[in-house]
Parts: structure tokens; C-alpha cells; sequence
């Protein structure tokens, strides 16, 4: 007969069996171990291509730096990378497909932080990127040059002031859309030099280039893109809205030498995810940009237009968001921006 102590456990040896605590011991290790097995807790990632959605139009510097990113992506990812172009509302239409789209990492936006920074506070309906997006990083920043038609009658900054203030209101400045980058600088060049400009919004820095270069518009703060055109005679550079000298163009001062020190703005370029995307696939994003923006290759590239490929994490663009937010939200209420 077997005997019991008093927690009610078979004191007496059983031929065999095994004692609960041993059971227990398998068990538990058991289930460690299927947790511990490749490939139970995280799926491969990614199985098919890739989309990047641009929130400007074909041709201007965002788009260039997308598809020169897109190459060393694909071989990084092991899938192919699809760029795709949706221009609208300073890149609403690109945040809100995201926001739309399946949190699976298949689908992510590329484009300047103005869209997170800017347009929640300017432009009525905006969607709620701060909310509904994650900002996975920074690949890199452009510069933004001064710009004017090959024949407007000015050959430097100062030049180009006197000739405003003698025509207020009637020189034109084209833009990439209401709330970009080149608009806001606009704004920062009318407050700082006393002058009255008319603004002349385009869906997307390529129409806003190609406006300049046929005379349609006079001015315009344009990324690298234009050093072709500047070299050519098309277009002519005044300075650049940066705390550096172009390194391709070094003989063009700053806006800082031109005698404006508070224009300074380098353009900032993201990648944003939708919110609910599982944390292992953003990591598998933010690794990808990071050792893509180390490349050589693709350095070289984003110098070409005087683009800089630099990566910065999740927590850094997100600190950078949160200081550009407070900087513009300030600029758009003293300036009473408008959309229109």
C-alpha cells in the first residue's frame, strides 16, 4: 500500500512515475524552450516588396532621395522597394494613405517633418501624424538655396531686397505647397527683411522648380537639384538658407553672410510607420536606414544634389519634431500663416 505524508503526496516510491516537482521542472523547461525557438516569437519580415510613399511630385529633391534610398534598401531588405508619389496638402495625402494602410510595415512614408511640425498647426483637417504615426528616423537633411530667374536684375541678396521694397507684393516666390519648408523660409525672409512677396503654391517641389525655370514665378528656395540649371545659366543662386557654404558651389554665401543670422533651415528627411506596427519590424526599418545611410555609395549620391545622408533613431527625431513643432507653431501664429 502506498503511504501519504500530510500534504496528501505519495510518500511511497511509485515504479515509473515521476514526482510532481519534476514535472513541473520538464514543463516549464519545455515551454522555455519552444519560446527560446527560431522563428515562434517573430515571423520573417519582410515576404514581398516594400512601398515607400513620397509625399511630393516626381523630380524634386525629396523624391530624388527617396529613390537613391530605395536601392541599397532593397538589397539591405532582401525585397524589392517600390517608391510611389502621392503630391496633396504639403504631404496630408501621403500621412493619411499611411495612416490607412495595414501596420505591417509593408507601407511607410517618406518626406520633410514640416508634416508632423508644421501643418497640424496651419492647414485645417490635417492628420494627426504625432497620434497616428511612428517616426522610425531621419536619413538625411538638404540644403535650401535662394534662387531667381535667369533674368530678374539682381546678382545678390541685397540687390534682390531693393528691388522688392520697390514693388511690394509683386515679386513672386513659387513653393512646394502651403506650409513646406520653402514657404515658411519665404515667410522668414519677408519678416527679417521687411518685405512683401507673393506666395505661389505648387503640389510638389518639381512643378514649384520647373515654375522658375520658365519665368512663371521670380524666386524660389529650392533644394540641390538646382545646381545643374545654376551651372547652365538657367537659374541664379543668391545664397543658402544654411550655417554652411554648399560644398559643391562654395563661392555661394549663407543667408547668415548675406546679413540675415535667423535663416537658417536645412530641410530634414523621415521615415514614418503607422502607429500599431509591431516593434521588431520598426527596429528591422531603423536598422536598415541606419546601415544604408552608411554606405559610401549612398552618401555619394545624396551629395550630388548637396543632400547629406545622416541617420538619426526614433528618439532623436522624435525630440527633433517635438523642438521644430514648438519653433513653427510660434512662426505661423506671429506671421498669421494661412492655408488657403
Amino acid at each position: 500500500m502506498n503511504e501519504f505524508n500530510q500534504r496528501g503526496e505519495c510518500a511511497t516510491p511509485i515504479p515509473g512515475a515521476i514526482s510532481r516537482k519534476r514535472f513541473l521542472q520538464a514543463a516549464c523547461g519545455a515551454m522555455l524552450g519552444a519560446l527560446a525557438l527560431p522563428g515562434t516569437a517573430q515571423p520573417k519580415w519582410p515576404t514581398r516588396a516594400v512601398r515607400i510613399l513620397v509625399g511630393t511630385a516626381p523630380g524634386g529633391g525629396v523624391d530624388l532621395m527617396a529613390r537613391a534610398l530605395a536601392q541599397p534598401l532593397s538589397e539591405l531588405l532582401g525585397q524589392s522597394v517600390i517608391v510611389d508619389n502621392k503630391a496633396g496638402g504639403s504631404s496630408n495625402a501621403a500621412a493619411a494613405d499611411i495612416i490607412g494602410s495595414a501596420p505591417d510595415g509593408y507601407n511607410v512614408m517618406f518626406g520633410p517633418m514640416t508634416q508632423q511640425t508644421v501643418n497640424p498647426y496651419l492647414i485645417s483637417g490635417s492628420p494627426n501624424a504625432a497620434r497616428d504615426l511612428i517616426p522610425v528616423g531621419l536619413i538625411g537633411r538638404s540644403q535650401l538655396h535662394l534662387v531667381t530667374k535667369k533674368d530678374l536684375p539682381v546678382n545678390n541678396v541685397a540687390d534682390l531686397i531693393k528691388l522688392a521694397k520697390s514693388k511690394p507684393g509683386v515679386l513672386t516666390y513659387s513653393t512646394s505647397g502651403v506650409g513646406t519648408s520653402p514657404h515658411l523660409l519665404g515667410e522668414l525672409l519677408q519678416k527679417q527683411a521687411g518685405i512683401s512677396l507673393l506666395h505661389v503654391p505648387y503640389k510638389g517641389s518639381g512643378p514649384a522648380l520647373q515654375s522658375i525655370l520658365s519665368g512663371e514665378t521670380d524666386i524660389s528656395f529650392q533644394t540641390g537639384v538646382v545646381y545643374q540649371h545654376v551651372r547652365l545659366g538657367k537659374l541664379r543662386m543668391l545664397a543658402v538658407a544654411s550655417d554652411r557654404r554648399p560644398g559643391a558651389l562654395p563661392e555661394i554665401p549663407t543667408m547668415i553672410e548675406a546679413g540675415f543670422p535667423d535663416i537658417v533651415f536645412d530641410a530634414w528627411i523621415g521615415i514614418w510607420v503607422p502607429a500599431a506596427t509591431p516593434a521588431p519590424i520598426v527596429e528591422r526599418w531603423s536598422k536598415a536606414l541606419a546601415d544604408a545611410c552608411g554606405q559610401p555609395t549612398l552618401a555619394k549620391k545624396f551629395s550630388d544634389f548637396n543632400a547629406e545622408a545622416r541617420f538619426v533613431d526614433s528618439t532623436g527625431f522624435k525630440r527633433m519634431l517635438d523642438a521644430e513643432a514648438r519653433t513653427m507653431s510660434a512662426l505661423i501664429k506671429e506671421r498669421n500663416i494661412q492655408s488657403d
